[in-house]
Parts: C-alpha cells; structure tokens; sequence
C-alpha cells in the first residue's frame, strides 16, 4: 500500500563554512550544556556564509509517464540493505563547551551542490501535500531524494491500542538508536517495524553532535509509515535542535534582535553541534517533516514534551492552542520568531528545584492535563549533577545512567541518558514500574 507523501520540493543545498571565533553567554546567567543561543561580542562580525534563505513550493507539473522496461528493484536505493550515508569520519563524542572558540578558515568558500534530477525522479513531480498527521516519507527515506516507502497493510486482531514507548534524544547517534530499538522489540534485524499496534513518540532532538541525525530523521520518518500500516505509530515532538536546524537553514547568518548583543542561527547551531554533513543532506522534505511536529501531546496520563521548561505556557492554555500556535509562527518564516521559540525551547531546569520544581510541573500538568511529565532536553547527569567523562571512567558520570529519572515529587520523568557525553540513549515502555 503506497503512503500518500508531501511532494518533494529539491532545492539547492548550501555548505556552511568553517566555524568562526565568536564567545557565547546568556545575560546573568551561565550557559549549561552548549544550548543556550549564541551571541557575538561587541564589535565581532562572523563571516558571511549565505545558506539558503528559506523555501518556496512550486507548484505540481503533471507527473510524466513511467520509463519503459524500468525495475525499482534493480534500483540500489530500493534495497533496504542499502546505506545512503556517504564514508564519514569517526565521530568523537566529546562535548563542545559554549564558551571554547573555533577559528574559520579565511579562504574558505560555500559550497553550493544540487543533486541532478535522474529521470526516475522527474517522475515524482506532481505530489500533493498531506494531512498534518500522516506519515511522510521523502529524500533519504530509502537512499535517494523523493523515494517513497511501500509498506502492506497487517490487519490486527488485537483490540485497542498496543503498548507506549518513548524515546529520548538521539543527537545523530542511529547505530545507537537502532540497537535500542531492537532490544524492545520495536525493529526487527533489517530495521523494520515489529511492533504491530505499538505506540512510539520521540521527545525531539534528532540532530547534532552526532554522526548521522539525517539518517535519525530519516529512519523515524519510514517507521511511521510502516507502523500506521501494522495498526500502530510513531510519532515525534519538535525539540529546540530542530528550531536550530530549521534556522540555520532558513536564515544562515541573517541577524536576530537579541539583548545581548548579535545572534545568528548560523552561529548557534555550530556551537551547538551542528555537523556539516547534516547540512549537506538537508532536504526541503526534512525541512517541511520538522516543521510539522507537535511540541506537547497526552498519552495515558503522561505529558510528553521536549523540554523541561514552563515556556509552554506562553503559547496556549490546551495542547491543540500550543501546537497551533507554534506552527503558525513558524510559518511565518519571520527570523525572530524563529528565534524567540528556540530561545524558549532552549530552557531548562524548571522542575529541578526541591521546593519549586513539583510545583511548576503541577501549574503545566494543571493546564495540559495528565499526571505526570515526561520529557527529554535536559541530559539526567545534569539533573543529578554529576560530571561525565568523556574517556568512560564508569565510576561516576553518565556511565550511572541505566534508565529514566523520576524526580519532583514522582510528577516529571527525565528521559535524556546523556548519549552524547558517552551516556546511554534511552527506549523506555510507559507506564513506568517506580
């Protein structure tokens, strides 16, 4: 059964430059884990790197018809053995500190590359977009741009909703992301969906730092196709990466209004991770999939959210008037809009305090329903304050971490294991047994 997809709209794809010297802070406040936006001191100019500034759909061209004698299955990308990820360098996992300084390479040039249209791909013109909730499949998806998944509909003879698993932030790590999955159940050895009617949310943060957070973006978006055909789905919140990501692409170095001086995405989602060869194979339907994500859902009693912030708040008083509200102002394609909901997105620590944590998870539990918060963004080391290693010293650190954190008086569950301070990323079955 075919899945109905957004069309593919290829744009050119710009290649961010060498990382330039800039210093980082909040105002009156200490940047925690690399996350906080990025600022320029006084009198500091970053080089210029135009990206693309953003994206227009152009409209569908009547498909043309299919080639003659052509077999998808000779079709190297239609093998699901098949690896789109180019030949990378190893990846440390080391963690950037916000206030260390890169230095750019003066002669360095943006690198403009546009994939060249085969004629198998000029037959997907023509797409129609989909409803908010479907299930996208696009470029990556299957090794090339604008590949569709099919995937046959499994009637199931169990009656209501499978099992609830959630998934915390995956930073580019899919070897990691597949090995959990597997070990639930969830993949089978192929990476396919096995689940049947399980139910599977992703708190966010698929990219950056990581090897390989297209390959994440791309994986999540095959399985919720293949899940909704098996009775199930998977499903995901939009983190404050994916507000990076979707700026530094958007608006590459354009300036935002900021207190504290000259902010740009482009800067910020350097410091903060971001890896080129993400940006390289950054596709519109990438673009467009992340736009489209929910930042709060209710599951059996559980608030799912990205972040461990009240900043919710602002956008609504019920989860329909929150997500609405964030999608129509990222729409509007505004750079400090944009800006405002990373910043906002980038909070944390909210439920941390002994004496006003639970209280600030009740005001949100209160407004949105459920009875407890689950939510990724904020790394359970950090919670727990600790210190991790990035050579393995298992005696302290992220090397502790060997589940989900309840803290606030039991109402919040920390869901980030710290898999980029070498911790451990978590694929945890809800409820929890406490």
């Amino acid at each position: 059964m075919r899945t109905e997809t957004l069309r593919d709209f290829r744009v050119p794809v710009t290649e961010p430059a060498a990382p330039y010297a800039v210093s980082t802070g909040m105002p009156d406040e200490a940047p925690v884990y690399g996350e906080y936006p990025a600022y320029y001191e006084d009198g500091a100019q970053p080089a210029a790197v135009p990206l693309q500034p953003g994206y227009a759909p152009q409209p569908p061209a009547p498909p043309a018809p299919p080639a003659p004698h052509h077999d998808p299955r000779q079709d190297p990308r239609h093998d699901p053995r098949h690896d789109p990820r180019q030949e990378e360098p190893p990846q440390a996992r080391g963690e950037g500190h916000p206030h260390s300084q890169a230095h750019a390479d003066d002669d360095a040039e943006p690198v403009h590359t546009m994939s060249q249209g085969s004629p198998d791909e000029d037959e997907l013109d023509g797409y129609t977009p989909t409803y908010r909730d479907l299930p996208v499949i696009g470029s990556g998806a299957l090794g090339g741009p604008g590949d569709t998944v099919q995937v046959q509909y499994v009637p199931q003879d169990v009656a209501g909703p499978g099992p609830l698993y959630v998934v915390g932030d995956v930073h580019g790590y899919l070897d990691e992301l597949v090995t959990e999955l597997r070990a639930q159940g969830l993949i089978d050895s192929e990476g396919r969906w096995s689940a049947g009617n399980a139910r599977l949310w992703f708190l966010g943060d698929f990219t950056d730092r990581g090897p390989d957070g297209i390959g994440v973006i791309d994986l999540v978006m095959r399985l919720s196709a293949e899940a909704a055909a098996a009775g199930g789905y998977c499903k995901a919140l939009m983190g404050n990466h994916e507000l990076l990501l979707i700026g530094a692409k958007r608006f590459g170095d354009t300036p935002v209004v900021s207190g504290a001086g000259t902010a740009t995405f482009q800067a910020a989602w350097l410091l903060n991770g971001g890896q080129r060869t993400d940006m390289e194979r950054l596709q519109d339907v990438h673009i467009q999939w992340m736009s489209r994500l929910d930042a709060a859902v209710l599951e059996e009693g559980h608030l799912l959210l990205h972040s461990d912030t009240t900043a919710y708040l602002d956008y609504g008083d019920s989860i329909e008037d929150v997500n609405d509200t964030i999608h129509e102002l990222l729409n509007r394609g505004d750079v400090d809009i944009t800006w405002d909901l990373f910043r906002k997105f980038t909070k944390r620590f909210a439920f941390r305090d002994e004496e006003t944590g639970p209280q600030a998870v009740r005001e949100l539990l209160d407004t949105y329903g459920g009875s407890r918060v689950v939510h990724g963004h904020s790394p359970i080391p950090y919670l727990l304050g600790e210190v991790g290693t990035e050579d393995g010293d298992e005696s302290r650190g992220p090397e502790a971490v060997d589940g989900p954190h309840v803290y606030a008086d039991g109402l919040a569950i920390a869901m980030d294991g710290g898999v980029t301070m070498a911790g451990k990323l978590l694929v945890v079955r809800l409820p929890l047994s406490d």
